[in-house]
């Protein structure tokens, strides 16, 4: 296995490419995930930690959807969604960029 910071912080930022097609920030890092797991150097921790983030996202997001309706709670749910899913991918490049773990807040351990 060879170490490969920059594949780590690419695959942290692909997340973001929401912002610019609309969709794919589960998609691009679990293909990253899958291809490079077992080549780069802990890539499998990495590649899991986002996947489970992502799929943390869509949870809370379809849960906010009906809370809309109630007092428009799932609304303000979702724009702090919007900002956690900028802001954390942009954190954990830059601690992967220095060979630290990462770390998403309110991800729940799906994929182990």
């Amino acid at each position: 296995m060879k170490e490969d910071r920059q594949l780590l912080v690419i695959t942290h930022l692909s997340q973001l490419v929401t912002l610019i097609t609309g969709f794919g920030s589960l998609i691009l890092p679990l293909i990253l995930w899958v291809t490079q797991k077992e080549r780069v150097y802990q890539m499998d921790d990495h590649g899991k930690s986002i996947i489970n983030f992502q799929l943390s996202l869509i949870i809370y997001a379809i849960v906010c959807v009906p809370l809309i309706l109630l007092f428009g709670l799932g609304a303000l749910g979702l724009i702090i969604l919007g900002i956690v899913a900028v802001i954390y991918p942009i954190i954990n490049a830059i601690k992967a960029n220095n060979g630290e773990e990462p770390s998403y807040p309110l991800s729940l351990n799906l994929i182990s």
